[in-house]
């Protein structure tokens, strides 16, 4: 039985949260339906996340926890909530916004939901691009970026400041065009279920379609701990805004460790979940490109310090 399990979620994992389960969230979103629907909704996304990932993990060890179990969940909830909140607020703070926007409201509300997922694509990954390159930003995304196994709860375990401003650049926009809650609370089912996709462990196959979407095959490159080799493939829903910024990256041979993963020059970054949360505002997170060849897979290239 187990060699009919292996393919259908090689090949059946990735449509059935990206098509089913988003599905179902549209649908409840465009009905009405008590908002609570979709955290129950999420909830089944993560637990298929987890079983695909222990029934045909790319990495088994990465199964495993390192002791930082509790922190990501810590940092899922946490963040997790803050995406529900700014759902929440988006009736008051339209409140604020003179007129009603542009958003075209008349349009089938799929066709809606899948606009707003491109509008907070383009945000976030402007923001997520930015959080590489000004040294003040860094210190905040570097959290994220201290992981050394790959799995679906990494996906929001980011500093809540970080996630903030991500949430923030991919909503204003949205929120300034007058996009109804509705959509907004769709748009949110899918912002989770495309972070377990993408930092999934499970060893699923999208085909030619790793090149545009923006899903684990692609997202662990950007991962490597190596400064200027990790900075590529930043969107979040899709790779359009990589390959328009040329930061787009692939390389079909590449095998990812967890001796490929985390920060090079920072191998002592914080693991526990307050001292994670503290690190930007020490000394020791001030964050900046050093030069250490000793540490890089060649010669002359940069580590990523924090």
């Amino acid at each position: 039985m187990f060699t009919l399990v292996r393919p259908l979620i090689r090949y059946g994992y990735a449509p059935f949260m990206l098509l089913a389960v988003n599905g179902a969230g549209i649908a409840l979103a465009a009905t009405g339906a008590n908002k609570l629907l979709l955290i129950v909704l999420l909830a089944v996304a993560v637990a298929v996340s987890f079983t695909a990932e222990h029934l045909l993990p790319y990495q088994r060890s990465w199964n495993t926890s390192r002791g930082d179990a509790g922190r990501d969940t810590a940092h899922s909830f946490v963040n997790e909530t803050l995406i529900l909140a700014s759902v929440a607020a988006i009736p008051a703070l339209a409140a604020l916004i003179p007129g009603d926007g542009i958003w075209p409201g008349s349009w089938p509300f799929v066709v809606q939901v899948l606009l707003a997922v491109l509008v907070a694509d383009l945000g976030i990954t402007l923001a997520h691009y930015a959080s590489h390159k000004i040294g003040i930003l860094w210190r905040f995304h570097a959290v994220h970026h201290s992981v050394t196994r790959f799995y679906g709860l990494n996906g929001l375990m980011k500093h809540p400041l970080h996630q903030t401003l991500e949430m923030t650049a991919g909503v204003t926009p949205l929120l300034l065009a007058g996009v109804p809650v509705p959509v907004a609370a769709a748009l949110s089912l899918a912002v989770a279920v495309q972070l377990l996709l993408q930092h999934s462990n499970a060893d699923y196959r999208i085909g030619p379609f790793k090149h545009i979407l923006a899903l684990n095959e692609g997202h662990r490159f950007h991962h490597l701990k190596w400064a200027g080799i990790g900075d590529v493939n930043f969107g979040l829903f899709t790779l359009i805004w990589d390959h328009l910024l040329r930061t787009y990256s692939y390389d079909p041979h590449q095998r990812f460790t967890s001796a490929d993963l985390g920060m090079a020059a920072k191998p002592d970054y914080p693991t526990r979940y307050l001292a994670q949360l503290a690190e930007p505002f020490t000394r020791h997170g001030a964050c900046h490109f050093a030069p250490d060849t000793s540490s890089t897979p060649g010669t002359g290239e940069q580590v990523r310090t924090a």
